[in-house]
């Protein structure tokens, strides 16, 4: 709808204001308007029908029958919760929800019309008590029928906004029936009133069909029993958190519930025995008009602002405590005072009553929907009816037996003026197991949210080790799939790499050939023990048999772990006839522990492997090599190996260069990191060096003039080091770096704080760290802000042509901006995720860059209830998708940005002094937009980009030399002819051809 349509178009800034105050944004307006019509009628007509009977029900029975009122509405609500629940398996969800109302009112208007007509008495009477039943299950049914439209309409974040406001219909309701009703008495039946009511109800649900219709795309079209089955397998994987969380919410609604009706029966049993029936239905109008407007004042302008702020379970907590706390303590003070002893209950109980429906009817019921946002949607809606409306339902039941129940028993065993208390006493009871359910409820909420995104992915940190070791053993045991026995194996490996032995050893002879080798690389990366030389030995002693690979693994062990071992049965191996493989193992380890006889035999065998024509030969042989001490005459054919034409051979050098710490080779393991075939090798080779390859990783990690990518897979050498130096080492460079070299060290960083038994990164010194990163993050958001919102004031005042060039380049300056800001959120998470849960921060991220409003909000939720820093609502802003000037007034109030309007070569000045924070582009942008609007830059700031490492920024600041100075760029121009970069070596031999031409003419 246009604003110029819109009722408030005659005022343009009344809407935004108007929207302000009530914490809306102007996308919801539209849907909350409708809900809010549609709630607001039916609940006039509802609370007229209410109090008329209720007025006829204490007229006929009194509060006697209370009881078994409680008892029977939880039966019948009960009973339309599972009907409401089957419809919706059957139907489509929108047609249950438009229909169920007017479906119900017709049982009501013949209960009228019985009464109205019947001539027996004892019709009329029973006809009283199932008026008042049917209005009551008439409530059950609205509410839910309002909050899953509410459910279906809004996302997580939208409905602590707006659900409020859509709530506070009832609290419009009271007001308008509360002082109209004493007027429709004056005139009329109370029979007739409740028909009028029918009448009203039914005007509500004809606005219900027109939003419902309008929104038709919010409401799924198909039954849930059509569900496809994959969806329900996605369900199946969070089923028993599921359960738990829903029955957590169970007990809190019936609780609630609970509450309501202990004190609704005390306040109503004070009011009969005070008021006359026509008394009570007036007083009754009154006390909910004007309770109606106090609601009012707090939905609108505080319930919002406070459950955003505080939370769902802050506001949630608020109704058991001032209840349990309130209802002693105010029936005590009235005691107190002589002139209010006779009539202490009656006012203290309109007092309690009153704080009763101003939570319940604000806080709790505006924070009622979101509770069932983390259910999966295909569910919610029919989890939401069963959850929501059969907990009230029994609740009212249980409550209705317990109230006869302590009457009874007080009437035989409690004094007459103590019989009052204990309604008393069971009302704090129930108050305080609430507050108890609120807690546990939190903790499910936030693992629900989690676990909606996240897969349930193994972790060593939630899988006890004795029992992962005992799992371990049975699925080598068992038959299955290789890959899975692998995997397990690997885990272990990561789990527990020295205790792996006494797991894998006894099981080494019933193993496949490909997992023996496996296991016993893991076991010698343990260190050779000799309290398992009898499991491995059996694998020598059936040579025929066993694999060359895992022979020669064996034999390295057996060797290895024996303290005195025989090396002439060595010597056997070095035969030509052997296998390369273990060929090489036998060599290196006479190399390693042999008599210089043998030695120099060993050393020819493995002269004649490594410049073998045979690629297994070389290849083997280098690999041996590893395990020698001392490679003495072999180093001469380390150069021609690292030229090799075999990659295999290539990297089997780079690995035994990191095992033999060949210092005079370490050059070549950095070269290897710049291409993509050798580069895993040789970052499995640095980290295999640990400290001592920080200096030079370090090095070439920070030179702006490598490659990006071979200085992003130095960082994260860096960080799979993993030493307390190389940790240090990542913190102090990233404390000082800035814009995508940030990036690579958080992203180091945060594979650190994903392995299991790493820790050290949430302490306090870290945290104080990460809020101080967090906070120069924010404020360079707050110059994108202030930058994006100068360039879009662009001025046109020139010529067409010229002006429509500097629109096109302020678009793409504008557009680098807004990727600027994506990045810097993209590193505001990455900082979050060292310092919170790795699954509750990967879910979040996961639902921030999704395109969906949906998921978006899921993930703003679970970082509310994950964050514990101060700045967490001024975060929860800038990740949310909101305009960037609304942004930069969030961070302005925070202190962090400031705002001052600036002419575009004044705030482009600016950015260029932030240029190392400046993506590649963004800067490239700033040049572009410099030349295009003639603006002077400084030769500092031009200089700087003619030496940058990336050539289209190069390529721009040449374009803007070519257009403020000709003198300047002739003198530069031989200087960057032999520019590596193609792009700026085409730009400067066209200028070069350019420039002499003129010169010649």
């Amino acid at each position: 709808m246009e604003l110029k349509n819109h009722w408030l178009a005659a005022n343009k800034v009344a809407l935004p204001r108007l929207l302000q105050w009530v914490n809306l944004r102007p996308e919801e307006s539209e849907r909350t308007q409708l809900m809010f019509l549609f709630y607001t009628t039916i609940s006039i007509g509802l609370r007229w029908a209410e109090d008329s009977t209720v007025a006829l029900f204490l007229d006929e029975y009194g509060t006697s029958l209370l009881p078994w009122m409680y008892i029977a509405s939880a039966a019948m609500s009960a009973g339309l919760v599972f009907l409401y629940s089957w419809l919706q398996k059957i139907f489509p969800l929108r047609r249950v929800i438009v229909a169920i109302a007017p479906c119900m009112l017709m049982p009501l208007v013949l209960l009228i019309l019985v009464r109205w007509e019947s001539h027996f008495s004892y019709l009329a009477v029973i006809s009283v008590f199932l008026l008042r039943l049917w209005v009551d299950a008439l409530y059950v049914v609205n509410d839910l029928n309002t909050s899953i439209v509410a459910n279906q309409l809004f996302n997580i974040r939208e409905i602590k906004r707006t659900y409020p406001l859509v709530s506070s219909g009832l609290l419009v309701a009271d007001v308008i029936s509360g002082f109209s009703l004493p007027w429709l008495v004056q005139y009329t039946s109370l029979n007739k009133i409740i028909l009028i009511a029918c009448v009203v109800i039914l005007l509500g649900s004809g606005i219900l069909f027109y939003l419902t219709n309008h929104y038709r795309a919010a409401f799924p079209e198909t039954p849930q029993r059509l569900i496809p089955k994959e969806q329900g397998s996605r369900q199946r994987f969070i089923k028993s958190p599921l359960k738990r969380y829903v029955f957590s919410l169970f007990a809190f609604v019936g609780l609630l519930q609970v509450i309501g009706l202990l004190v609704d029966f005390q306040y109503l049993r004070e009011l009969q025995a005070n008021l006359s029936d026509r008394e009570l239905a007036s007083s009754l109008g009154i006390f909910g008009g004007m309770l109606g407007l106090c609601e009012l004042s707090l939905q609108w302008f505080v319930s919002s602002r406070i459950i955003e702020r505080m939370g769902v379970f802050f506001t949630a907590t608020l109704l058991p405590i001032t209840v349990g706390f309130s209802l002693p303590g105010v029936l005590l003070l009235l005691h107190l005072i002589p002139a209010m002893q006779s009539q202490s209950f009656f006012w203290g109980l309109i007092i309690v009553k009153f704080c009763d429906e101003l939570l319940r009817y604000t806080f709790v019921m505006s924070s009622g929907p979101i509770l069932y946002q983390p259910i999966p949607e295909a569910i919610r809606s029919r989890m939401q009816t069963l959850s929501g409306g059969t907990a009230e339902a029994i609740a009212t039941g249980l409550t209705g037996a317990v109230i006869f129940v302590t009457l009874l028993f007080c009437g035989r065993f409690v004094p007459v003026p103590m019989q009052k208390w204990v309604l008393v006493a069971e009302t704090m009871l129930i108050a305080g197991t609430c507050l108890t359910v609120v807690w546990e409820l939190r903790s499910r909420y936030v693992e629900l949210l989690v676990l909606s995104v996240a897969q349930g992915q193994l972790s060593a940190t939630n899988v006890g080790l004795r029992f992962f070791k005992q799992g371990l053993v049975k699925a080598l045991a068992e038959k299955g799939s290789e890959a899975d026995k692998r995997s397990c194996i690997e885990l272990l490996a990561q789990m527990d790499s020295r205790g792996s032995a006494e797991v894998l050893a006894p099981l080494l002879i019933k193993l496949t050939p490909d997992l023996q080798r496996q296991s016993l690389e893991v076991m010698l990366m343990a260190g050779a023990n000799p309290t398992y030389l009898a499991a491995i030995r059996p694998l020598l002693e059936q040579s025929q048999e066993t694999n060359p690979e895992v022979f020669a693994l064996a034999l390295r062990y057996i060797w290895l772990a024996e303290p005195n071992p025989n090396l002439s049965l060595l010597e056997e191996y070095l035969n030509p006839r052997q296998n390369s493989l273990i060929r090489a193992t036998a060599a290196a380890l006479v190399l390693r522990q042999g008599t210089p006889m043998q030695k120099v035999a060993a050393t020819q065998t493995m002269r004649r492997m490594l410049t073998h024509k045979l690629e297994r030969e070389r290849v083997n042989g280098v690999r041996a090599l590893r395990e020698a001490v001392y490679l003495q005459a072999l180093r001469i054919h380390i150069p021609n190996l690292l030229q090799d034409e075999s990659l295999r051979v290539r990297c089997a050098v780079l690995e035994m260069i990191a095992a033999t710490h060949l210092e005079e080779y370490y050059s070549a393991l950095i070269a290897a990191l710049y291409y993509k075939s050798t580069r895993s090798t040789a970052m499995s080779a640095l980290v295999r060096l640990e400290n001592e390859a920080l200096e030079m990783l370090l090095r070439l990690a920070t030179n702006i003039y490598k490659p990006e990518v071979v200085r992003m897979y130095a960082w994260r050498t860096i960080a799979q080091i993993g030493t307390q130096e190389a940790l240090e080492t990542l913190w102090e460079n990233l404390e000082t770096s800035c814009g995508i070299t940030r990036d690579h060290i958080l992203r180091s960083l945060v594979k650190i704080h994903k392995q299991p038994g790493i820790t050290g990164l949430v302490d306090r010194f870290y945290e104080s760290r990460i809020e101080n990163l967090i906070k120069q993050e924010l404020k360079f958001l707050g110059e994108i802000y202030a930058a994006y919102i100068d360039f879009k004031t662009l001025d046109q005042k020139e010529n067409h042509q010229s002006s429509q060039r500097i629109v096109i380049v302020c678009e793409l300056l504008q557009r680098a901006l807004l990727e600027l800001e994506s990045d810097v959120k993209e590193r505001l998470l990455l900082l979050l995720k060292l310092l919170y849960s790795p699954e509750k921060m990967q879910a979040a991220a996961f639902n921030l860059r999704s395109l969906s409003v949906v998921n978006l909000a899921r993930g703003l939720e679970i970082l509310e209830h994950t964050i514990t820093l101060p700045s967490k609502s001024l975060l929860l802003n800038i990740l949310d998708n909101r305009p960037q000037s609304e942004k930069l007034q969030h961070l302005i109030e925070a202190k962090i940005g400031e705002y001052e309007n600036m002419v575009f070569s004044d705030r482009l000045h600016r950015l260029l002094m932030l240029s190392n924070f400046l993506s590649d582009w963004c800067l490239a942008c700033c040049f572009h937009f410099a030349q295009v609007t003639r603006i002077r830059l400084t030769s500092s700031e031009i200089l700087v980009s003619l030496r940058h490492p990336t050539g289209f920024v190069r390529e721009a600041a040449i374009a803007y030399l070519n257009m403020v100075s000709h003198r300047v760029l002739l003198q530069i121009l031989p200087q960057l002819e032999k520019d590596p970069h193609p792009l700026v070596a085409a730009q400067v031999k066209e200028l070069l051809e350019k420039y002499e031409v003129k010169t010649y003419n």
